[in-house]
């Protein structure tokens, strides 16, 4: 691979994404010069950014450029002040995230969650409920359920009979939908993740209450029986939700539906001391060994920071880490970032989100400080 150009769309988005973009971007090029890969870097506008470039959050240009290359560095979008400037299909989560994993069949969401012991004080949970570390790899349906089932809203207008008025209300409906193939892809993934880590799948679902719950359930441990040496778990979605607080070291890796995985994988990215810690990779198909895939930070835009050189890169540098790992089997290269990342943090430096004013060994910095930090340590 190191003889070819690796082909990259790098999506900054909207508020605190072109900043910490940039910090990426430079950590690649470094982690380039180091593993001999030369990097194709395509920067092009999406989300509001999008909206005033063209006209629409995913500008068809943009879209062309990410159908031309190997795999999208996305930062963020959204700027809910202007939401309700445009009908809500055509905001940027709808029109520019939403579409791109079902145009590149992005069915698998993977998470990491992981707690660096220099940043254990900043965890929310007290350090006995820490245990012996947290460690989680939350894996998630991407393109089913209820974010891409049947969707309506309606004007419902009741007959009560005389003497009484028609009651008048609106109605929003949202449809769960998944195939037991869905299930099958994504129950693979998080089986084959486990195996390289501490070989254990809980798998959440909500099979007491939702028939797809069921289904769920019963074809995961069907998956399951392929891989004799991996533990399976069965949880209920609540359950999980209260575990994580409880004892979050019991999990390895979550195999989620599509919107239970979107809310436990925030909650269990707040354990790792900040959203600005924590990458994701969005995967599709894989051919000719090559994993197409996007690749974005858990956290959102946080326009209220933007532009002040305060924002935390870590996680969107983590997300190139990612980035080389899965899409073009640079796992060297991968592993130097991530060690990179982990020297800064030991080093001390500190963003304003992982800052703590009473560390002596801790030094406040920003984000392009931050990025150089771990540049020079790759």
């Amino acid at each position: 691979m190191s003889s070819e150009h690796l082909r990259v769309a790098a999506l900054a988005g909207d508020g605190i994404g072109p900043e910490v973009m940039h910090e990426a971007i430079k950590v690649l090029r470094v982690a380039g010069k180091r593993f001999d890969f030369k990097l194709e870097i395509t920067e092009m506008p999406v989300g509001w950014a999008g909206i005033d470039f063209a006209g629409k959050a995913l500008p068809d240009l943009t879209l062309d450029v990410c159908k031309k290359s190997d795999a999208i560095l996305f930062g963020s979008v959204g700027l809910p002040h202007r939401d309700p400037t445009i009908p809500k299909e055509q905001r940027p989560e709808r029109a520019a995230l939403l579409r791109l994993r079902k145009e590149f069949e992005l069915f698998a969401n993977l998470r990491p969650v992981k707690l660096p012991k220099e940043l254990a004080s900043i965890c929310p949970l007290r350090p006995e409920r820490q245990g012996d570390g947290i460690d989680i790899l939350v894996v998630r349906e991407l393109t089913a359920g209820l974010y891409f089932g049947p969707k309506s809203t309606e004007e419902v207008v009741e007959a009560l009979g005389p003497p009484h008025q028609p009651r008048r209300y609106r109605k929003a409906v949202d449809t769960m939908v998944i195939t037991s193939g869905e299930i099958e892809r994504i129950a693979h993934v998080a089986f084959q993740a486990a195996r390289p880590r501490r070989k254990k799948v809980t798998s959440i679902d909500k099979a007491n209450v939702l028939e797809n719950g069921v289904l769920w359930r019963e074809v995961v441990t069907g998956i399951g029986a392929q891989y004799p040496d991996i533990a399976l778990e069965h949880m209920f979605v609540d359950n999980g939700a209260m575990q994580l607080v409880l004892r979050p070291s019991q999990f390895d890796v979550m195999l989620c539906e599509n919107t239970f995985g979107d809310i436990l994988s925030d909650e269990a990215a707040a354990l790792g001391g900040s959203l600005g810690m924590l990458p994701s990779a969005s995967l599709g198909k894989t051919s000719a060994e090559k994993t197409f895939g996007l690749y974005e930070p858990a956290g959102g835009t946080a326009p209220d920071i933007a532009g002040k050189n305060i924002a935390n890169p870590i996680a969107q540098i983590l997300c190139a880490a990612l980035m080389l790992r899965h899409s073009f089997g640079l796992g060297a290269a991968a592993a130097a970032i991530e060690t990179a990342v982990a020297k800064a943090i030991r080093a001390g430096h500190r963003t304003g989100d992982i800052y703590e004013a009473g560390d002596p060994k801790a030094r406040k910095v920003g984000t392009h400080e931050m990025g150089d930090a771990i540049a020079l340590a790759v």
